[in-house]
Order: C-alpha cells, then structure tokens, then sequence
C-alpha cells in the first residue's frame, strides 16, 4: 500500500475525556474485522500512563491499547511526541519512544517544536507505508484559539495528514450542543470544512427527546450527527490519564478492600486494573489528606516524581501511618511507590524535583539514587524468589515493564523477583524489588497483570479474613478486557449510521 492510498480520519473531541480515545479503539477494531491493516496514531500526547514495547520504546498506554483493538503490535510510531508533566509546569519529552529532556512550556514551543514536528511527520510517513487506514487521535479540543498556530495535536496535524475529522461531543458535562456549535465558530473556515460528521458520547436517556436538538445542530453547523453513543458502566478499559480516573467508579465495596494510595503525580495507574476483577475485590482509591481506613492491603503506585509525592505524604501523616499499617497489612509499592517505602532517596543533582534527598518510609532497608544511569525503558521478565506472602509463586515467569530513572540497592531485606530480562532494581543486579515480613515492592510495571501472582496476593488476603482460596483456576482480567474491547466496537456500531459514515469519510467499508 503506497502512502498516496492511505485514508487518514481524525477523531477530534469538544474537550478533554470526551471519549476520543475509546472511539478511536473502536474504529480501530471496526476497520481492522473487515480486512484492512489499521494502525491508531496520536501525534501528541500528555499522559503519564505510558507503556514499554517491545523495541524498548514509551508511548501513552492509550495507543497501546488502540493497537490491541486493531490487531497490530504497539509501535513508537504511533504516538511519536508524550509529554509526561513532572512539576512546576516542567514535562518530560519523549521522542518516538525515547527521553529528549526536560523541558518548560516556553522551551517546548519556542526551542523544541519544529524537532517535535519532524518527529511527527516522520511517524506519519512510516506508518503510511505500512498500513491501509490510520484512524488518528486530537488531544483537547482543536479550538483553543490561544494556541492554534502552535497546534501539534489537533487540526495542523489533520492538514499535515489530509484527514477528515469525526468530532466527538460528551453530552453527559452538559451543553452538548453549545460546545459542538462553539467548536464549528471558533475553528478557521478551511479546519472546520475538514469536519465530516459529529458523535454524541455518554448518553443517558431518550433519544426522542434528543432528537429536535440533532436536527437543529445539523443545520447550524452542516454537519450531519453520524450517531449517539449510549453510555456504557460495563465496559472496563484502560483510562489514558488521571483527569479521567477521577470519574472511573472502582468497585469499592467487596469482602477484600484493597486500598490505593492516588499520589498527586499518580502514574501508570493500570497496575491496578486487574485486581478489580478479582471475585470478591474491591478497590478504593485514597486521596491525600483522607484516613486508610479498613483495608485489607494497600498499594502505592507509581508517580512521575518520587520525592514530591513522598514529601506530600509525610507532610500529610499519611506516610507514619502507612509505616504502622505495615504491622498489620500487606503494602505493595510500584516503581515510585517502591522507592518510597526505602530509606532514603538520594537526589543530589536535583534529577527528579528541586527538592534533593529525602528520608524515605524505612519500611524496606532500600536506597534509590537518582542520576546514576539514563532512563531504564524495557519490556521485562522475572521470577519470584518466594518469599512470604509469594512463596507460591515461585518458579513462576512474570511478564512487566519497566520506566524508571532512580536505581535501588538493598541492604537488609530479600529481592522480591530474579531477573530474565530488563534491569531491575539497577544494570546487571540480577534481581528486581525488595521484600520484609508483609511489604514488598517492584520496578515492574504490570506485575499485578500476572494472573497466578495476583491470585496468590488475593488469596492470602482471602485466608486473613477467614474465607476460602479460589486457586487458579481462571483468568477473569483477560477475558473481561477482551469482552469489553468486542462490546466498545459493536456498541459503536451500533450506534453509529454506518451508511452515512461511508459516505462522508467516501470510504468503502467493505
């Protein structure tokens, strides 16, 4: 397939958490069950969800996920440009895959932005050769005039493209029609020209009653209303960022309660997701400043800066209490979580925050440093040693990945994984985390994503409170995640006026 044949369409939104993302998934597997090679593409991404390939390269955790839908291998390509905020209005920069500093706003866009859009361009041109159709993903909204002739993400990449635009509308915030109407007005006659159809997310109610306000946007702006996507609680997918995790409804409530501890950079939150679907689970997400309460274990996940985050916690209380509930109750950290539960960390040239070295937890006999070796990126494999509460797991092969820049070593405590591949607590140690009686904590991200790993953590929650093991029988997280991905796309299909869409997009459909 030469790039001259290949279709691009971009799914834009009327704001942030609109729903591009599962949209974009959605076509994605659409595309992809009638025969064509698809691949998702998001220029530009803010997200400090991201994920490790298999070429050792970071792109957002949203990607990956379209990927999965379209039946492809997760490539740097397809999400060329992730910023990922640290503090201070400072983010990292990641280019196809790898570190390109720390930069400031000023910086990204005055210094940095025309090597930002080679990236781009050059992202495009590859996956072009490669594939039939690339269904692109905005960030935003594409009419946020204070920064249209800076745009990376949204209309001048759909131009760089010549990609028709599907704009998605989410009708659960309110004032659906006004933010479509305001969207079509603020944009520059050749952008808006470039839109071909609008989808209505999050619905709730009767679409009759909707139905006058459809036809009069239609005639407002000249666009026809492609579909309404009823709002679905069932379906359970990756969210790309902390902004949507903050309207993500964990079941709560169940006869374990795991605790998670939502760090003010909380990152690579996904750790999380499988235990949710653990029979009889439940998790709690706890912000800073409230009480632990009763729970039955508590992780700390991982965090784009370490040291603020730890400071955030002890200033708070929450950190002396979470050393005491450590008597009590399992506490797993992940990445940043893990470095938090050490002595010390150690940050003599200000890499991780302006605040240089802190006084860790002290839970685990473990001091990470900062500095000492470039960005650990890396698709990793270990087993566990088989100590205490993973004493079953032993033998094991436990698939992650890992995205760190602090490197641990151990003083009076066993590591908690051997490693095959990737890093681990730093090059060449031979082993990952660290674990002490009832706590313990990893650099691998995903480890939780292991079904007999997790099982064997439930399960001995399961025997403190008195209840049977349910062994290993099934992996619910694979099959629901699987699920859930088949019912986005036929929900969409469902929904949408295939016929229509085709003739927009002039696209065959097969």
């Amino acid at each position: 397939m030469v790039s001259a044949e290949t279709k691009c369409i971009m799914v834009q939104g009327t704001a942030s958490n609109a729903g591009k993302s599962v949209v974009v998934a959605a076509l994605c597997r659409m595309f992809s069950q009638r025969g064509y090679r698809v691949a998702p593409f998001k220029s530009q991404n803010m997200s400090l969800n991201s994920f490790t390939t298999s070429e050792n390269r970071e792109i957002a955790m949203a990607q990956v996920l379209q990927a999965d839908a379209a039946g492809v291998e997760p490539h740097h390509h397809m999400n060329p440009v992730l910023l990922k905020p640290k503090e201070d209005f400072t983010s990292q920069v990641i280019v196809h895959g790898q570190p390109a500093g720390d930069m400031n706003f000023y910086h990204y866009q005055h210094n940095f932005r025309d090597q930002a859009l080679k990236a781009i361009k050059e992202s495009l041109d590859a996956l072009k050769k490669d594939y039939d159709v690339i269904i692109m993903e905005g960030a935003g909204s594409p009419a946020e005039i204070n920064m249209l002739d800076v745009d990376l993400a949204n209309m001048q990449i759909a131009r760089l493209a010549d990609a028709d635009v599907i704009l998605v509308a989410d009708i659960d915030k309110g004032g659906v029609f006004a933010s479509i109407a305001g969207t079509f007005q603020l944009l520059p006659p050749e952008d808006r020209q470039r839109i071909k159809g609008i989808v209505i997310n999050k619905f709730r109610g009767n679409l009759d009653i909707l139905m006058p306000g459809i036809r009069q946007i239609e005639e407002i702006v000249g666009v026809p209303v492609l579909g309404v996507l009823p709002f679905d609680p069932g379906l359970r997918l990756p969210e790309e960022d902390s902004a949507s995790l903050s309207e993500r409804k964990y079941r709560s409530h169940g006869q374990i309660t795991v605790g998670v501890l939502r760090l003010p950079r909380i990152s690579n939150f996904t750790d999380i997701d499988p235990l949710e679907y653990e029979p009889d689970v439940g998790v709690r997400l706890i912000e800073i400043g409230e009480d632990i309460g009763d729970v039955d274990a508590l992780i700390i996940p991982g965090t784009r800066n370490s040291i603020s985050d730890l400071v955030a916690l002890t200033e708070s209380g929450l950190a002396d209490e979470i050393a005491s509930l450590s008597q009590e109750i399992p506490v797993f950290g992940i990445c940043g979580g893990y470095q938090m539960l050490g002595r010390k960390i150690i940050d003599r040239n200000l890499k991780e925050s302006n605040i240089g070295s802190v006084e860790g937890m002290g839970i685990l006999d473990v001091k990470t440093s900062f500095g000492e070796v470039e960005k650990i990126i890396s698709q990793s494999q270990g087993t566990p040693v088989g100590q205490g509460i993973f004493s079953r797991t032993t033998g094991e092969v436990l698939n992650g990945y890992e995205l760190h820049e602090g490197i641990s070593r151990l003083g009076d405590c066993k590591p908690l994984l051997r490693v095959i591949k990737g890093c681990g607590n730093y090059p060449k140690s031979g082993f990952d985390g660290a674990q002490n009686d009832l706590t313990a904590g990893t650099y691998f991200h995903g480890i939780f994503h292991n079904f007999q790993f997790r099982r064997s953590f439930t399960d001995y929650l399961r025997i403190g409170n008195g209840l049977e093991p349910l062994g290993y029988q099934k992996d619910d997280f694979k099959d629901l995640r699987e699920f859930s991905m088949e019912r986005l796309a036929n929900l969409v299909e469902d929904n949408l006026n295939m016929d229509e869409l085709q003739r927009v997009l002039h696209f065959d459909l097969i």
